[in-house]
């Protein structure tokens, strides 16, 4: 086998088929720290589990990681005022700057956004001494205690410990709630430490991590008549190193970078990366919903931004705003089966990208239980990796130079959400409710994967060479 590339080598949850898992165990959530040492999971039952990562000194082995912490982030609500029930689903996990050996992270539903605190603690416990214990009448006697006492006939009872154990506690520090009517698709936590945005289908609002009770809107695209709305918001992110910019994706496939020192509505003086259809291609009912960008974030170094929509990713360079400076089709195969994944409502799956630390590659996830990876440089090419159910079992890796066909698509396995590790080639990706951990090293040219010869057995000249 090839010595680098991407290996599987974790897997967390229990392999059932497709028709048991429970809905409150389906993953809707991932997120690595800004140091690789932790990953935070969260599921449609308003569960977190942080797994922390274990120091191994064999670099063939790939990075591991352990279960650390899990705790109840967000129960069901039912808002009255609008007999609406909110659901518990963790749609968004970010990561805050640790303080004093504790960590700290973000979670949201549709409408409640929560600030956690995870720290050790040491747990003592104690019992009340026996007075009447042999021994300690005696001990009570010479003491010079009993000199004071008025009733020295009666000894003092002293705790004893008897144990301790050290747990993990989460607490949460701060509630930002009533601020959004809408449900919340994205937060973002901002390169200051200190203020993080939440966006839903019309507004965006800028919060300051110490006050719960007040938040700035800096992004409005509510129309005075419903009835005249034709877009609506669908992830925002923050610059990773200028607190002052940030990005924000809509339903029509356009992006919108704003600066924040130019005005405080960034909405009306923002740079918009558009992409115009292809000359001569005729407009469908479902030219509207597959061009609708599920996810757009900024690469590393803040100079590329990397949009998702259904059936592509897209490269862009911030200073470019006519085209994307790359085009990669993830999903063009599924074209013939767009009544079919409109009926099922397949066609509305929110698909999460994610880049590698250093912005050379990027991943995403299709149906089929896959997610591809494709190298920014060489032109498009792809690994596909398809996830096995037997958990570190063989999961089959394949490469393709081209669109290529697809056979039978299982629609209901599918990767939606997976977070790529900045420092280290580590990818974790969601399939259904299992948490995959893939693990990667790369050859002398700065190479992830190595494309003549992908997760496959060398041949006996390769050996021999």
């Amino acid at each position: 086998m090839s010595s680098h590339g991407l290996h599987l080598t974790q897997c967390f949850g229990e392999p059932v088929s497709e028709a048991e898992i429970a809905d409150a165990d389906t993953l809707s959530a991932v997120q690595f720290d800004a140091t690789g040492d932790y990953l935070a999971t969260g599921d449609k039952g308003g569960r977190i589990v942080i797994f922390s990562r274990l120091d191994n000194d064999d670099p063939g082995a790939g990075h591991q990681y352990m279960p650390y912490a899990e705790f109840q982030s967000h129960e069901s609500e039912f808002d009255y005022l609008k007999s609406l029930e909110i659901e518990e689903r963790i749609n968004q996990i970010q990561w805050c700057n640790p303080t004093n050996n504790a960590l700290f992270l973000l979670s949201t539903n549709d409408k409640t956004i929560k600030l956690w605190k995870i720290y050790n603690k040491t747990l003592r416990y104690w019992e009340d001494r026996n007075a009447e214990e042999e021994g300690d009448e005696d001990r009570y006697k010479a003491s010079p205690l009993a000199s004071l006492s008025a009733t020295p006939a009666t000894p003092l009872q002293f705790p004893k410990k008897i144990a301790t154990e050290k747990t993990v506690v989460a607490n949460p520090r701060r509630v930002f709630s009533n601020a959004h009517n809408y449900h919340v698709n994205s937060i973002s936590t901002n390169c200051d430490g200190e203020t993080f945005i939440s966006a839903d289908d019309l507004r965006i609002n800028l919060w300051n991590s110490e006050i719960s009770d007040q938040c700035y809107n800096i992004v409005d695209i509510k129309p005075d008549a419903m009835e005249d709305l034709t877009e609506v918001i669908t992830s925002a992110h923050f610059h990773p190193s200028h607190c002052h910019v940030m990005l924000h994706s809509s339903s029509k496939g356009t992006i919108k970078i704003g600066d924040l020192r130019a005005s405080a509505l960034i909405d009306n003086n923002a740079k918009v990366l558009s992409c115009p259809p292809p000359l001569g291609e005729s407009k469908s009912f479902f030219s509207e919903i597959i061009t609708s960008i599920s996810d757009a974030r900024f690469s590393p170094d803040g100079r590329y931004v990397v949009s998702r929509d259904y059936m592509s990713l897209k490269l862009w360079d911030v200073n470019m705003d006519s085209t994307p400076v790359q085009t990669i089709q993830i999903q063009q195969h599924l074209t013939p089966r767009f009544v079919q994944l409109y009926e099922n409502d397949c066609i509305f799956d929110k698909f999460e990208c994610a880049v590698s630390g250093d912005g050379k590659y990027v991943a995403s996830g299709t149906y089929g239980s896959t997610f591809k990876i494709y190298d920014v440089e060489g032109g498009g090419i792809e690994a596909k990796v398809t996830m096995g159910s037997d958990g570190l079992g063989d999961a089959s890796y394949s490469v393709e130079g081209g669109e290529g066909g697809e056979g039978e698509v299982n629609f209901r396995e599918k990767v939606l959400h997976l977070s790529w590790e900045k420092h280290r080639d580590t990818l974790a990706v969601c399939g259904s409710n299992r948490l995959y951990i893939y693990s990667g090293q790369r050859d002398g040219n700065g190479k992830l994967c190595n494309f003549d010869g992908f997760g496959r057995p060398e041949t006996d000249e390769e050996e021999t060479k």
